[in-house]
């Protein structure tokens, strides 16, 4: 009798602590969906700030050819022409932080894509170790069932006696 109910509190304690590391399970994995939710958005800001400078590096190259074609056509006028040089030469430091930004922009985003993979990766196997253990858990309580039913019996088949 003491050692069926030392086996039931033992049956008990594991299914406490299955249930425990299931909810811990499902709680990492939650955290897990959320920072991924946050990369995507990250990802979906990265790619407009991208198109945004696309769009002014285009600016600033259409800016340069203008400057550059200007300067060549104006010629009469020196003061005119060495203004527009130092125009053309700001665009064109502008047009190469551009550039440059546009490159770490798009490093940035491969990484978080990277990393997004990676988490995603990250949840698929947390999502099948929290069905493992919910798999281990409808066991856990399989046997439960059965050694309580067991139980049940033997105390009937005492209470006969």
């Amino acid at each position: 009798m003491d050692k069926i109910k030392e086996r039931m509190t033992a049956l008990r304690n594991e299914a406490d602590a299955a249930a425990e590391r299931a909810e811990a399970a499902e709680a990492k994995s939650k955290s897990l969906e959320l920072e991924l939710y946050k990369k995507d958005q990250e990802i979906t800001s990265l790619n407009h700030r991208v198109s945004v400078l696309e769009a002014d590096l285009e600016k600033a190259e259409t800016k340069v050819t203008e400057l550059k074609t200007s300067s060549e056509d104006s010629a009469h006028s020196k003061t005119t022409s060495e203004n527009l040089i130092r125009k053309v030469a700001l665009l064109e430091e502008e047009l190469d932080a551009t550039e440059k930004n546009v490159k770490e922009t798009m490093e940035k985003l491969r990484q978080v894509d990277v990393k997004a993979e990676h988490f995603e990766r990250q949840v698929q196997r947390l999502e099948q170790e929290r069905d493992n253990w919910e798999k281990k858990y409808e066991e856990m309580q399989a046997k439960y069932k059965a050694s309580k039913d067991e139980l049940d019996e033997l105390v009937k088949s005492m209470d006969l006696i």
